[in-house]
């Protein structure tokens, strides 16, 4: 049974968000505020957490949580539905955006969603200087940790079994996102935006490079156009 923690201040949000998800076989837990969440985040599969709460807001919550090293997959449940609200969130490591009033099918295909692409038995992979612990979800590349969000760590993860080969966009879509439907059409390069940016930390090579009008390849030097 996946635990979920519901990070929500609005407590008729909080009653319909665990009469719901507990409804469908999910473990609920509550908190009110960032804070609270923090503590009772620990064991959690999923958070789901309102930005605009008291003591503190679910941005902080989400950066703490990451600076910490907590690969626990977030969805924002928001008001705040500006583009720089959601490229804010997803930078600070949530794995998806959902602006209230949402529908709930479409909440429960994402908590869906999310969980599935978190899920994973396998151990560890490694190709060239980065290795990822898929069982302890870590991710590192020349010894160091690159503090991958649970969708960074999949979309990583698929580059690395197929090394050398181009990936296109639907591909990915279909691997890391399952290609659901309502994802925005620029997710997948939004993303590989993001994980370039970890994986080239410190001065470190580029090693997902775009083959234009085909999709994305993990290779050592940029392939010849």
């Amino acid at each position: 049974m996946n635990r979920i923690l519901i990070v929500e201040d609005e407590t008729e949000m909080v009653d319909l968000l665990t009469q719901t998800l507990s409804e469908l076989g999910y473990e609920c837990e509550t908190a009110s505020n960032g804070a609270a969440g923090l503590r009772k985040a620990r064991g959690c599969d999923l958070i789901l957490a309102d930005v605009m709460m008291p003591v503190m807001n679910g941005f902080t919550m989400v950066e703490t949580l990451r600076a910490g090293g907590s690969r626990i997959p977030v969805i924002y449940l928001t008001a705040k539905d500006t583009t720089k609200d959601v490229v804010r969130g997803l930078e600070l490591g949530a794995d998806d955006y959902l602006v209230k009033p949402f529908v709930l099918d479409e909440l429960i295909a994402r908590v869906r969603a999310t969980l599935r692409r978190a899920a994973d038995t396998s151990q560890i992979v490694k190709w060239n200087d980065i290795t990822l612990d898929r069982t302890n979800r870590l991710a590192r590349r020349s010894g160091a940790e690159l503090f991958l969000s649970a969708t960074e760590f999949l979309l990583l993860d698929c580059f690395m079994c197929h090394p050398e080969v181009v990936l296109s966009r639907s591909l990915l879509l279909e691997k890391v996102w399952r290609d659901e439907g309502y994802r925005a059409e620029n997710i997948v390069e939004t993303y590989v935006t993001y994980l370039r940016r970890k994986t080239e930390a410190y001065g470190a090579s580029r090693i997902i490079h775009t083959v234009r009008g085909s999709g994305y390849v993990l290779a050592l030097s940029e392939p010849e156009s």
